[in-house]
């Protein structure tokens, strides 16, 4: 009779586990099953555009603690960068200087355009600070253009070069848009212009 009883109550923990591991292994199937849905992957209509019409970005190595400096100019405005970070038509939104102050580890300035004015628009590289005393330091240069609001970007141009010493600022490219946008045909070249040291109007 005792051993009966021990039969019975080990029947019943084994139905007891049973039960509990079904329940858990339904529990963790509905988690799986949920997971696709909880982050749905973005459809074309919630990606964001850009702002801004002319977008300048220049990037340099990460690893390397320097703080290289933007500076562009739009037809007929003032030399916009670090020193005066807006104008009538460009604006610099990120001004990077190496490892200081940065939560990112990436390396990079940008700048924006309000409008695609027609004219000549010149982009140059500045060294200010280079902390880590590697020489050369490479930096690119890309050049895109969105005519309108519900456009991409469209990349323009795009340039490597290297700078040689700190304090050094080297025209990356000089090039003009017509009045719809569109890169002229041969007007792209590096003649230098300084920027840094024109007098703000």
């Amino acid at each position: 009779m005792r051993e009966i009883d021990l039969f019975d109550d080990e029947s019943g923990a084994t139905v007891f586990r049973d039960v509990i591991m079904l329940a858990l292994a339904g529990f963790v199937m509905l988690v799986l099953l949920l997971l696709p849905h909880l982050n749905p992957r973005a459809t074309p209509k919630d990606t964001l555009r850009s702002p801004g019409n002319v977008i300048v970005e220049i990037r340099w190595p990460d690893d390397l603690d320097a703080d290289v400096d933007l500076w562009v100019q739009a037809p007929g405005d003032v030399p916009v960068g670090y020193s005066n970070k807006g104008g009538a038509f460009f604006n610099l939104l990120r001004d990077d200087l190496g490892y200081t102050a940065d939560l990112t580890g990436l390396n990079y300035e940008f700048s924006y355009s309000r409008g695609v004015p027609e004219g000549e628009y010149i982009v140059n590289v500045h060294l200010y600070r280079n902390e880590a005393g590697i020489y050369p330091v490479p930096t690119t240069v890309v050049v895109s253009v969105k005519k309108s609001v519900g456009e991409s970007a469209i990349q323009i141009l795009s340039t490597k070069l290297n700078i040689a010493h700190e304090g050094d600022e080297l025209t990356a490219v000089r090039f003009r848009l017509d009045d719809k946008g569109q890169l002229v045909s041969g007007s792209v070249h590096n003649l230098p212009r300084m920027l840094r040291t024109v007098r703000h109007l």
